[in-house]
C-alpha cells in the first residue's frame, strides 16, 4: 500500500518565500516583482521586506498568491565594522491573510533603505513596549517562538551570508523552516546553499522543514548574469492557490525546495520510499545514520528520472536530494522514522 509523502494528484504552485521591494532596500516595487515572477512561471510570493509587515492583498488574482511577511534581523552588538558582525536573519510570514499587527515592533529603532518613509502604516498593539533586541541564542529562539505564536511561519535564512557558524544556530529553537538555499547569497558568492547545516539540526532531532528561496533585491537587470530573481524556490502542493490553504500546506510541510529540479511524487511502499522526477545526474538517500544511498543514470538504463531506497526505522529521519546534470539540486523535506513508518 502506497503512503504518499509528495502526492500525486495534487497541482504544485511555485513560489519565493523569501523577497525585497522599494519598501526596504530592493529596487523594485512590488507590482514590479509580481510582473517579474508571473513571467518566470511563479503563483506565490511572499513580500518580506526587512523589518515592515505591509501586506500586499491588492496584489492578489486568480494566478498570483501575494503572502504577506517581514524579515527581522538581529545582529551582534559592539565596534567591529557591520561587514564583520555576526547577525542573524529571520522570515516571518503570516499563516492568515488578514494578519495586520506586526509583533516585536519597536517604533523608533532597526528600519532601513526606504523602510522609514513607511513607518506609520505600520499596525502594531500599542500596549506593548518597544521590542529589544539582543544578539543570542536565547534571545533569538524568543523571537521565532514569539513568531509562532502570534501566526507566522518562521524560517531561520542564510547562515553562511550571515556568519553563522554550528555554535550560534544549534542554539536556535522554535522555527518552522531553515533555507537550505538562498540564491541571491549563492549569486553573490556565498556558500548558502546548506544542506549539511539543515543535517545539524536534523541531528539534534530538531523535526523542521527545509525551503528554497531568492532573497531577491534586484540590483541588477531581469536578463542580467547578476539578476537574484528565480534562482532558488519552494515547490508548494495545496488543493488551489488559496491563501490559507497554501499557508497550511506550509505548515503540514507538503513541499520541496529546489534550484531547478522537479519532484514528481515521492511515496513509503513495500518498505521503500520511491521518488519520480525530472532527468537527474544523481538521486541521493540521507538518513540520520552511517547509512546513505545514491542512484546513478547508468544504473537505470541512462536516463535516471526514477529511484527506491530502503528505509529501516533506525534511520531516524531521511530525505533525498536531486541532482541534474547542471549541478542544481531539488530537496525534500526530512520524514522522521517513528511518524511515516508507524501503522
Amino acid at each position: 500500500m502506497k503512503k504518499y509523502l509528495l502526492r500525486e494528484d495534487l497541482p504544485y504552485f511555485k513560489g519565493n518565500l523569501h523577497c525585497h521591494s522599494t519598501l526596504s532596500d530592493g529596487r523594485r516595487t512590488p507590482e514590479e516583482l509580481k510582473e517579474i515572477y508571473k513571467a518566470k512561471g511563479y503563483s506565490i510570493l511572499a513580500y518580506t521586506d526587512h523589518d515592515i509587515f505591509l501586506p500586499h492583498e491588492d496584489l492578489a488574482e486568480e494566478n498570483f498568491l501575494p503572502l504577506h511577511g517581514f524579515e527581522m534581523e538581529i545582529t551582534e552588538e559592539g565596534e567591529k565594522a557591520w561587514h564583520r558582525k555576526q547577525t542573524c536573519h529571520i522570515c516571518l510570514i503570516a499563516l492568515e491573510k488578514d494578519m495586520r499587527l506586526q509583533p516585536m515592533w519597536h517604533r523608533s529603532e532597526y528600519l532601513f533603505g526606504n523602510a522609514p518613509q513607511y513607518r506609520d502604516q505600520v499596525q502594531f498593539d500599542e500596549n506593548q513596549p518597544d521590542y529589544i533586541r539582543h544578539y543570542d541564542g536565547e534571545h533569538i529562539s524568543e523571537i521565532m517562538r514569539e513568531g509562532r505564536e502570534k501566526g507566522f511561519f518562521v524560517t531561520y535564512n542564510h547562515p553562511s551570508w550571515s556568519k553563522e557558524y554550528y555554535p550560534q544556530y544549534s542554539g536556535y529553537e522554535g522555527m518552522h523552516a531553515f533555507e537550505i538555499m538562498n540564491g541571491a547569497c549563492c549569486q553573490e558568492g556565498y556558500d548558502d546553499y546548506n544542506p549539511r547545516v539543515y543535517d545539524d539540526f536534523l541531528y539534534q532531532g530538531k523535526r523542521i522543514y527545509c525551503i528554497g528561496a531568492d532573497d531577491n533585491h534586484n540590483f541588477f537587470p531581469v536578463d542580467h548574469c547578476r539578476n537574484d530573481s528565480g534562482l532558488a524556490f519552494t515547490m508548494i502542493q495545496a488543493e488551489r492557490l488559496d491563501y490559507r490553504r497554501v499557508t497550511r500546506a506550509l505548515e503540514e510541510g507538503n513541499f520541496y525546495a529546489s534550484q531547478g529540479p522537479e519532484i514528481h511524487a515521492l511515496w513509503l511502499e513495500e518498505g521503500k520510499v520511491h521518488i519520480r522526477c525530472s532527468q537527474a545526474e544523481r538521486i541521493y538517500y540521507h538518513t540520520a545514520a552511517r547509512r546513505g544511498e545514491v542512484a546513478y543514470p547508468g544504473e537505470a538504463g541512462g536516463i535516471l528520472t526514477a529511484a527506491s531506497f530502503p528505509v529501516e526505522m533506525d534511520h531516524g529521519w531521511f530525505r533525498l536530494e536531486v541532482r541534474d546534470e547542471k549541478g542544481l539540486h531539488a530537496c525534500t523535506n526530512a520524514y522522521f522514522t517513528d511518524e511515516v513508518l508507524k501503522d
